[in-house]
């Protein structure tokens, strides 16, 4: 019986922090529901941006996250007729843990930024780490395209909110890979030639704004004996 609630992670403890590993604790669970934040996602979108993970436990996760009441399935109406996930209202609120998270362990002197990124990691990065007492200064909407995926951020009043979409008619429009503009934005790499088009000086501006935090201090391990 114990070696069972090891395996599902029932923790017998009353602390919500507790509980909230239940529900999302196990490997992979947390960057599903990333995956979903910024809308619905087909199952092979979901595997080509989580490429470490099996068509089985990517398919087992998902049905443990729908049966707890975070994740849902629908069809697209015709002709699209295709099966899509989505983060329910309730998965979608976890998104300021998530974006905490990544803000505090992008702290840890273990952390490499310059390992793969999802496009919608990116994003929901951008949304976490802009300084907005800077970024209300600004007004103006920029799209990033990756690939046949598109996104548009709107830049208002020291916000940033992001919605799948085409860009056309943005103030600017990026295309670059993720690993791209992190170097731009957190280590201040310049992007690829013919990168931006529009208001250059909008994603020049917005690239200003983030910063990652300072590392924190390790006590070293005291050597062996």
């Amino acid at each position: 019986m114990k070696s069972e609630k090891l395996t599902k992670r029932i923790y017998d403890d009353a602390c919500g922090t507790a509980h909230g590993l239940e529900l999302i604790g196990e490997r992979w669970s947390l960057l599903i529901l990333r995956e979903l934040l910024l809308g619905p996602r087909r199952f092979t979108g979901l595997k080509r941006d989580l490429p470490g993970i099996s068509a089985n436990v990517l398919t087992q996760r998902l049905a443990e996250l729908e049966g707890k009441g975070l994740v849902r399935r629908s069809k697209l109406p015709p002709p699209a007729s295709i099966q899509v996930y989505a983060a329910t209202e309730w998965g979608l609120e976890a998104e300021p843990v998530i974006a905490e998270l990544g803000r505090w362990a992008a702290r840890s002197p273990r952390h490499d930024p310059t390992l793969p990124l999802s496009p919608v990691a990116i994003m929901i990065s951008f949304r976490a780490m802009m300084d907005r007492g800077e970024a209300a200064a600004l007004a103006g909407t920029i799209g990033f395209r990756f690939g046949d995926t598109a996104y548009v951020g709107r830049l208002d009043r020291g916000a940033f909110p992001v919605r799948r979409d085409d860009p056309a008619g943005a103030d600017a429009v990026v295309t670059a890979s993720p690993e791209q503009l992190a170097a731009a934005a957190y280590g201040g790499a310049p992007l690829p030639d013919g990168a931006v088009e529009g208001d250059k000086a909008l994603v020049e501006r917005f690239l200003s704004l983030f910063s990652l935090p300072p590392k924190a201090v390790v006590e070293a391990e005291s050597a062996s004996p």
